[in-house]
């Protein structure tokens, strides 16, 4: 009987980081940094304004009012994109839009609301488009309020200078991230590649969702759960139709997966039944002169869970975890052992589910066989500090699974627990 930790450390042990490679950025979403990015060029990489407005002189400005507007003669229009400026003189202004230079001489930007727009009326409410020209605009623009020296200027470098780090290793790279690549410049960056994952479910009385229901048959939901839990610790996953409980047919599957495949992952047949096809089809595809290689299958002293099997198969040993069948045994295994796999290939530090400490909430004590690890569901209040269980304990209550945001964790020596007591749950999604 191994205990959780050991066959834990055991697949951790084996498995290694996918090697690094240059990616573009459309394609390095969810991917791992394996080295610091230093900022090239600043950003912003030069002055610029943030309202759309004109660009003025301080001291042009200083004292204006309603009453008493400044009167400044428009030079022109600076749209974002714009190089070689005019220089702002005394008694001048120009046109300005969100993002575009500064202009020489400039200080300040005047919010267009604080204008007459230069159409020579009362306070504007936007930009007059580009060439047009109102009937009475005289050419110059009148402004209502004084502004400070770099009002509405988004200065050089205010984001981040040249030569700070950017991104750090083992980041990983989400949409402000990959964003931000893009802002400094870099159109590719080295990463770890995000592992495919292969999910099979077996067993002959599976069928797919959407088709009819026969007689002794159910809907094949692991394949599904699985391959979206894949998905969500990070990995490209591949789901694979019901195999049924055929041996040889199980190993062709495999093997005409090993090409896509940087884990293997199977749910059912590890157990002792007659018609368990994974533990038949599998016990024996190890290689003799490869230390290590094949599929072990062990019992676990956890609940629900206890089958379990973990090795490599193929020419280049792809790591394969096959997984119990019934719906919360598959599910809790994965949690505890296929996501820490899927994250080590990815090269995270971090690679299983955030814990905590919470306080059991329930109208009677929880029981637990003596010498096992029991995971139960269990709905978590952060802001409380609470943990209530939902459902009962069989490993085949699907329903109340999707209600739980945390396993409560029993422990080996606990057969069982107190309204009230302090509980350790692994927090879910």
């Amino acid at each position: 009987m191994w205990s959780v930790d050991d066959h834990l450390e055991d697949i951790l042990g084996a498995i290694r980081p996918l090697d690094p490679i240059d990616l573009p950025l459309s394609d390095a979403q969810g991917c791992v940094l394996v080295e610091d990015v230093t900022v090239p060029v600043a950003l912003p990489p030069f002055d610029n304004s943030s309202m759309d407005g004109y660009a003025v002189r301080v001291a042009d400005v200083a004292g204006a009012s309603e009453d008493f507007p400044a009167v400044l003669t428009v030079i022109g229009d600076i749209a974002a994109g714009s190089g070689g400026t005019r220089a702002v003189g005394p008694g001048q202004a120009a046109r300005i839009m969100t993002g575009a230079p500064l202009p020489p001489g400039a200080e300040a930007v005047v919010p267009v609301e604080w204008t007459d727009g230069g159409a020579g009326g009362g306070a504007a409410t936007a930009m007059r488009p580009a060439g047009a020209a109102p009937e009475g605009a005289t050419g110059e623009v009148r402004v209502h309020r004084p502004a400070e020296p770099r009002a509405h200027v988004r200065e050089r470098g205010s984001d981040v200078q040249a030569g700070d780090v950017a991104l750090t290793e083992g980041t990983v790279l989400g949409p402000p991230q990959i964003g931000l690549l893009a802002a400094i410049g870099r159109g590719t960056v080295r990463v770890r590649p995000r592992p495919r994952v292969v999910v099979l479910s077996t067993g002959s009385e599976l069928v797919q969702p959407g088709e009819e229901l026969g007689e002794g048959k159910i809907y094949d939901s692991n394949s599904f759960a699985l391959t979206a839990a894949a998905r969500d610790a990070g990995a490209i996953a591949y789901r694979v139709g019901a195999v049924t409980d055929d041996a040889d047919e199980l190993r062709a599957t495999i093997e005409d997966q090993l090409i896509r495949a940087d884990l293997l992952v199977t749910t059912g047949g590890v157990s002792v039944g007659a018609y368990d096809v994974v533990k038949e089809a599998l016990s024996s595809v190890g290689d003799e002169d490869e230390p290590g290689s094949g599929i072990d299958f062990r019992k676990l002293a956890m609940q629900p869970g206890k089958p379990q099997g973990f090795g490599s198969i193929g020419p280049d040993h792809t790591p394969l975890l096959a997984l119990p069948g019934n719906p919360v045994s598959s599910y809790v295994s994965f949690e505890m052992f296929v996501r820490p796999a899927i994250r080590t290939l990815m090269g995270l530090k971090d690679v299983r589910r955030p814990q905590a400490r919470a306080e059991l909430r329930t109208d009677k004590a929880l029981t637990s066989p003596e010498g096992k690890r029991q995971f139960l569901r269990g709905a978590y209040d952060a802001e409380k500090g609470t943990v209530t269980p939902v459902g009962g304990s069989g490993s085949h209550l699907i329903a109340a699974l999707a209600q739980a945001n945390a396993l409560i964790v029993v422990p080996e020596d606990a057969t069982s627990v107190e309204p009230g007591t302090e509980t350790e749950v692994v927090l879910l999604g």
